[in-house]
């Protein structure tokens, strides 16, 4: 099959010195990730980009939770040597795509969402469940679901990538069967903790494509207040057809944010280019 059309982004906001994410992006494997490093400047980053090279290196054949098991052990090893911090750690969330099926697997806080486009306006569905104390809180009883953004130890984790306290982490996963019109969103806390659910699902309702939609989505994160690193991921379901003239879109240039006045604007331009060229010309 083609490779899955796709868009990624990454910022590092507007709080933060640097940029601690990292992420991957091999369409030609089906395979994206999404790791959000932890420890300071030159640990974080080191701990994510472990984490996303050891994906980027791994067999073809080797399963997800084996892989993302391996990038634990790296993480843990490159501490002892020296390389990065000792304590540094990263949580990950990565996409396998194979024919029509794909695979989710994560650890820590990191997520991926499915956006199903349809009639009735679309449906966002979060595929992960964060690892975190909140989350532990929830199940157990503790809070309800309208606590958990606002808790005061929301992001405080328990399982990510480098903890010296674990020999293996917990790697979680999930399946599932592409349809039409679905697109896998994988991003860092920097985007689901400055921006709800109900604005990334009108975000990616009102989006043409991928690009536009991981535009639009860092958008919002920065003007939410942009206080970590912000990275997004959009891949779109190798089932979805698109004609030639949305593959255009792509790479023009909004001017009045409306596609048909937009259309309207570069038909006029090119209608007087021509008649200019004809003028000159003759």
């Amino acid at each position: 099959m083609r490779p899955l059309k796709y868009s990624a982004i990454t910022n590092k906001g507007l709080r933060r010195d640097n940029n601690e994410d990292s992420f991957l992006s091999q369409p030609e494997r089906g395979l994206w990730c999404v790791a959000d490093g932890m420890g300071g400047h030159e640990a974080g980053e080191v701990a994510s980009a472990i984490v996303r090279d050891t994906l980027a290196g791994a067999h073809a054949g080797d399963a997800l939770e084996k892989i993302l098991q391996q990038s634990h052990h790296a993480v843990l090893k490159s501490a002892k040597k020296g390389i990065g911090a000792t304590g540094m750690g990263s949580t990950v969330v990565a996409l396998r795509s194979i024919q029509h099926d794909y695979e989710i697997a994560w650890v820590g806080d990191s997520r991926a969402y499915l956006w199903s486009q349809d009639e009735s306006g679309g449906m966002l569905q979060q595929l992960t469940t964060d690892h975190s104390y909140v989350q532990m809180l929830l199940a157990s009883g503790a809070i309800n679901e309208s606590e958990l953004n606002t808790h005061p130890e929301k992001n405080i984790i328990t399982q990510c990538i480098g903890s010296q306290e674990l020999s293996d982490v917990q790697v979680d996963s999930v399946g599932g069967v592409w349809e039409k019109n679905q697109w896998v969103m994988l991003c860092s806390d920097g985007l689901s903790d400055e921006v709800e659910d109900k604005e990334i699902a009108r975000l990616l309702h009102d989006a043409q494509n991928t690009k536009e939609a991981v535009g639009k989505l860092m958008q919002a994160a920065l003007r939410g207040g942009g206080r970590d690193n912000i990275t997004i991921q959009v891949i779109e379901s190798p089932l979805t057809r698109r004609q030639f003239l949305s593959h255009l879109s792509e790479w023009i240039p909004r001017i009045s944010g409306q596609p048909w006045v937009d259309a309207f604007l570069y038909s006029v331009t090119a209608i007087s280019l021509l008649l200019l060229s004809y003028w000159v010309l003759s």
